[in-house]
């Protein structure tokens, strides 16, 4: 095998023959698998293909509908785009939960967004400090061209203040600038901010008579957002009477809120936990972000710097009993858009916006993080009884069944056996080769 020269000028064909013959085994069943999940319109296939570079074919992942989801009095039905088995199922099923027990309260709580110009400075930190000072105003002013738009919107840039970090890493200092971004979610607008401002900053520090020589050679390493957002927040709640939560004849109320707050607590205190506490949060959370064409990655990335930060991992929910009412709530960050990049573009993603009833940023926020409490209720409310297994393997069930390419009939006849057994992967194996056998 030897390195590919000119990949990306190379046509679409081109790439899938190189691809399929160089890397594959079977190169006429690759080519064929890449062309099956080609969209049949050309026009929408052309937009797909457009979406990022080097692209041969579709991903396809389910998008489902989690329905009857009460927030702030309003009924919701969700779209989530994820391929676990359960997920749907889940939400759906703590949706339903608490459609009669008051639904689901949210409030944004910030929506502040932040972007850093870093840079390296070789002097004296208060002359930098007089030098900031006096260009502030100029800072903000250069950036008017990009701001003017977001500005007449009630957006634009809210603050910069310079840091010193020199004590953690030499010569160190930034720009720390704060942002309100509107319904976008706004990358693209900060990081161009934060070029101009790095520019200003140079440019400045050239002609700045009070440094040195040394002072004036300010290094620009990088200018970029930062996809860690405290300060973007949003918080969803349930409540209710204690006496309220019963449902079924496992245990008492009383003991299923107890369990509950227990589970949470122990979520709080053991990172091995809550990771996997967190990451069931984010089965809901990353289902509507991916479904609505948001960036689900930056929202990973903050939502788990959020976890950490009084320096120990811990659980995004929270539980509680007082005075006989049980709540259960999340406080969580999300820099999320509905308009511009793929919320704009893809017909999937304007759809579940369309099915969200066209939300705005702060809007969206909130039905994320329903969504994302919602699947942590449903995951642990099942811990803390049946246990995790029962449902989910059910769920996953017909994965199994499709590995071993079973027919309809037989499809039906071990669905209908498994109502009444536990679901493992090793069953399901002995279930089907007893069923083969008597056909």
């Amino acid at each position: 095998m030897t390195p590919i020269e000119g990949f990306s000028k190379l046509t679409k064909e081109e790439k899938i023959e190189w691809i399929s013959t160089k890397y594959t085994d079977n190169s006429k069943e690759t080519t064929a698998t890449i062309k099956r999940y080609w969209n049949e319109d050309k026009e929408l296939q052309k937009l797909h293909d457009e979406f990022i570079e080097n692209t041969i074919t579709n991903f396809y992942l389910p998008l489902g509908i989690a329905p009857n989801f009460l927030i702030n009095d309003k009924l919701f039905a969700i779209p989530l785009a994820i391929e676990e088995s359960s997920v749907v199922a889940a939400a759906s099923k703590a949706a339903k939960f608490w459609l009669h027990r008051g639904g689901f309260k949210t409030e944004v709580l910030g929506t502040e967004k932040i972007g850093q110009v870093h840079f390296m400075y070789k002097g004296d930190s208060q002359q930098l400090e007089t030098f900031f000072n006096g260009i502030k105003s100029k800072l903000l002013e250069e950036t008017i061209p990009i701001t003017k738009n977001m500005t007449k919107r009630g957006g634009g840039i809210t603050n910069i203040l310079l840091r010193n970090k020199s004590n953690e890493l030499k010569n160190y200092y930034q720009l720390h600038c704060t942002f309100e971004t509107l319904d976008a979610m706004g990358a693209n607008f900060i990081n161009s901010c934060l070029e101009q401002l790095a520019l200003t900053l140079k440019q400045e520090a050239l002609k700045y008579s009070g440094f040195t020589e040394e002072e004036k050679d300010i290094e620009i390493v990088m200018s970029i957002l930062s996809n860690y957002v405290p300060n973007c927040l949003v918080r969803a709640e349930v409540s209710c009477p204690v006496k309220d939560l019963k449902e079924g004849n496992e245990v008492s109320a009383l003991e299923f809120a107890e369990k509950m707050v227990r589970a949470v607590d122990i979520a709080k205190v053991e990172p091995f936990r809550a990771v996997t506490h967190n990451k069931g949060i984010m089965n809901g959370i990353d289902a509507v972000v991916l479904a609505t064409g948001n960036d689900f990655r930056a929202v990973e990335a903050g939502i788990h710097a959020y976890a950490s930060k009084n320096g120990r991992y811990t659980s995004l929910t929270h539980a509680s009993i007082e005075d006989d009412i049980f709540r259960f709530w999340i406080e969580v960050p999300l820099a999320l858009g509905t308009v511009g990049g793929l919320t704009s573009l893809h017909p999937l993603a304007k759809m579940a916006l369309d099915i969200l009833d066209r939300p705005s940023a702060k809007e969206l926020m909130q039905l994320v993080a329903v969504a994302g409490l919602a699947q942590n209720f449903a995951a642990v409310r099942s811990l803390v009884t049946t246990g995790i297994q029962q449902g989910h393997m059910k769920m996953h069930l017909m994965n199994i069944l499709n590995q071993m390419q079973a027919t309809e009939e037989e499809k039906n006849t071990l669905v209908h056996h498994f109502k009444k057994n536990t679901v493992t992967h090793n069953a399901v194996v002995e279930a089907m080769q007893v069923l083969r056998k008597g056909q």
